[in-house]
């Protein structure tokens, strides 16, 4: 026998169950910690965009349990619309089997991968099935299976099927037993994905029970669904010669221009037309007979004809609303600013970036920002270096935007940089999709998007500055003038004057200053307001007081504070403008002795003399 003949025998089709099986560091199983993160990413993942899709506010719990000297079991359960029961096997225990893949809208998952990986690692660490529930109504049964894959042959094999009793209304639970460790105190941590998928996810509720059974809640921050987005034909533009003709062989059609117009968004009539005189073939040929040439020739002519940018009704991005509500809940930080750059194309495939700066509060202050990037609302948190979000922050002189930026790399300071990449098409760098490539139009976006936040973080910056050099300035006032006062007094023989007023003169600063007066039975009351400074100042004055007043001019609004009410006003004052509130009052002398001090919003307490300054 010949030698062909002979390594002939030896070739056979492989799976992708037993490729992965022989791979599994690819999908990201290639340390236990991160094993176990891929898993409840990969489970948490599933039961987001399942809820969001039937459009159920999403409840998720995550339990671990220690199940052996290095094995954990990972229970994962959501409030979800259920799996039919026919699919339960194919959807856990095949791979590269789901709804998505040919869909071209947002979405976490797209290659059907994932959660059946997760199965394959734990049966391979383990040698246990992955056991799940599933029930799709209240009046439905629960269906329990046990399930294994056949890596030969990459189809499920059924170990138990039953009906079980389980007490939620709708959902799905998957419980399994893998070799992995929990890890805690680490950026690439079980915690720190929860917590990252709670800022970008704040209409969700997850619920983490560690396997000392120290429970952990991230809570929803709005009860706001995202915004659905819709699934769209391919975009012409992101085409590529070989997809073109395969489409064209399988055309249920007879007529190109029937053709272009129902396999392709933004390809009307008069649009379709244009493209077969471009490409010099006759509208009515029949797709199926098409050949090399005429299919390049109009692969050519997508890019010259104008066509319309596909529609981005097939994006969901998470609003600058809501990424400002889940970094707010997740960090405390004095200055939050967020952007949502319009939507942009690359290889035809609709894209929006959006991005947001935090700064102060309890954040870091001598350590590099900490990066948070997102694909479609799911954290990335390893291979930060290759990502296309690092290197478009790395692209900036932060040194301009007042942050330090030692060798031209990652900044340095008491900071948050947020950005989130939505599109219907991620241009992962590897199939464990944890770094987006350098797509330049991606990288320009992003640059983009963090300059104009970084500009609202300067102008902060820069404010924030000058109320410190204020603050130092008027702690000398204080220190010098009192005793400048007191002495004066002294020498006249009289009491020592009141500086308020003249410290807000110095200052700049807007003066409130309240004069009770004894009028019969009561007192009138005057609050005197003055702008000494060189800008326009817009706050609002509250009086919060046990009791009613009487003829308030001008008329405030009125709020309920438990057994007091809170008079409220708006004030705008020019530079040098001066205004009055009064307002009388039928109380006696101790009461008005004790009236509280006067509060305003809006304003800082740096630029107010005589009141005390609050956000609300």
């Amino acid at each position: 026998m010949v030698i062909a003949e002979e390594l002939a025998k030896k070739q056979k089709a492989i799976s992708i169950a037993e490729f992965f099986e022989k791979n599994r560091q690819i999908l990201g199983f290639d340390s236990n910690s991160r094993s176990l993160l891929t898993s409840v990413k990969e489970a948490v993942d599933n039961s987001l965009d399942a809820c969001e899709e039937a459009g159920i506010l999403p409840d998720i719990l995550i339990k671990l349990e220690n199940a052996s000297k290095n094995n954990l079991t990972l229970i994962v359960e959501d409030n979800g619309p259920g799996i039919v029961k026919e699919q339960i096997p194919r959807v856990f225990a095949k791979l590269l089997y789901g709804s998505r893949f040919h869909a071209v809208k947002q979405s976490r998952g797209q290659q059907g991968i994932g959660i059946s990986a997760t199965v394959l690692y734990s049966q391979l660490t383990s040698g246990r099935p992955a056991k799940i529930v599933s029930k799709i109504d209240k009046d439905a049964p629960a269906h329990y299976f046990e399930l294994l894959i056949n890596t030969q042959t990459n189809e499920p094999e059924i170990i138990v099927d039953k009906i079980t009793d389980w007490d939620r209304l709708r959902g799905t639970r998957i419980e399994l037993e893998m070799e992995a460790s929990y890890i805690k105190g680490r950026r690439q941590s079980v915690y720190e994905y929860l917590k990252d998928t709670a800022i970008v996810n704040p209409h969700a509720r997850i619920t983490l029970i560690e396997p000392d059974n120290n429970q952990i809640i991230f809570d929803r921050a709005t009860d706001k669904q995202p915004v659905q987005a819709v699934e769209i034909l391919p975009h012409p533009h992101g085409i590529e010669l070989g997809t073109l003709m395969k489409m064209l062989r399988y055309s249920e059609t007879d007529k190109l221009d029937e053709f272009l117009r129902e396999s392709f968004s933004r390809i009307g009539a008069q649009t379709a037309k244009e493209i077969c005189n471009k490409a010099g073939i006759v509208p009515e040929t029949d797709p199926k007979a098409i050949a090399l040439d005429e299919a390049k020739r109009l692969h050519e002519a997508f890019k010259k004809v104008k066509i319309l940018a596909p529609s981005t009704d097939c994006l969901s991005p998470i609003t600058e609303e809501l990424i400002r509500k889940g970094v707010g809940k997740e960090h405390t930080v004095d200055f939050i600013e967020t952007t949502t750059r319009p939507a942009a194309v690359h290889n035809g495939h609709p894209f929006q970036v959006e991005a947001g700066i935090a700064y102060g509060g309890n954040l870091p202050k001598e350590e590099k920002v900490e990066i948070l990037r997102f694909a479609n609302r799911v954290p990335l948190l390893y291979q930060q270096g290759a990502c296309a979000i690092t290197h478009a922050i790395e692209n900036i002189n932060w040194r301009n935007y007042s942050l330090d930026q030692p060798g031209g790399s990652l900044p340095i300071g008491p900071a948050i940089i947020l950005v989130h990449v939505a599109s219907t098409h991620i241009p992962f760098t590897s199939e464990s999709k944890e770094a987006i490539a350098d797509v330049p139009e991606i990288i320009g976006e992003v640059e983009l998007a963090l300059k104009d936040v970084a500009r609202r973080l300067k102008l902060y910056l820069s404010r924030q500055d000058n109320l410190e050099k204020r603050r130092e300035k008027e702690e000398i006032i204080y220190s010098i003038l009192p005793r400048i006062a007191k002495k004066v007094g002294e020498i006249l023989e009289r009491p020592t004057p009141d500086i308020t007023p003249i410290v807000a003169k110095i200052m700049g600063n807007v003066f409130a200053q309240r004069v009770v007066m004894q009028n019969g039975k009561g007192f009138d009351v005057e609050i005197r307001l003055k702008n000494h400074g060189d800008s326009v100042h817009h706050f609002i004055l509250h009086e919060t007081l046990p009791f009613s007043i009487e003829s308030p001019s001008p008329e405030p609004k009125k709020i309920p504070v438990g057994k007091q009410i809170d008079y409220v006003w708006k004030i705008s004052l020019k530079p040098g403008e001066q205004k009055a509130v009064i307002y009388k009052l039928g109380i006696g002398p101790d009461e008005a002795a004790k009236l509280p001090q006067l509060v305003v919003e809006g304003i800082e307490s740096e630029l107010i003399t005589g009141a005390k300054a609050v956000n609300v």
